[in-house]
């Protein structure tokens, strides 16, 4: 899975990338932040209407891409 982790391991306001992967397959991809249960948009103005199952740390980007 690439450096992805389960939620539970999720730091505390790092901006993280998140996803939801089950038996459906893979979806909701976004950058948050966690406090406790909820997860927040980066800024930190709201928090979504989900729970992520994994995150990662943000590959870096490479020029040219």
């Amino acid at each position: 899975m690439n450096g992805w982790q389960t939620r539970e391991t999720a730091p505390e306001w790092d901006v993280v990338e998140t996803k939801i992967h089950d038996k459906d397959g893979e979806r909701n991809h976004a950058q948050l932040r966690r406090r406790g249960n909820l997860w927040f948009f980066p800024d930190g103005s709201m928090y979504v209407y989900y729970t992520p199952t994994h995150w990662r740390y943000p590959l870096k980007e490479t020029a040219g891409d």
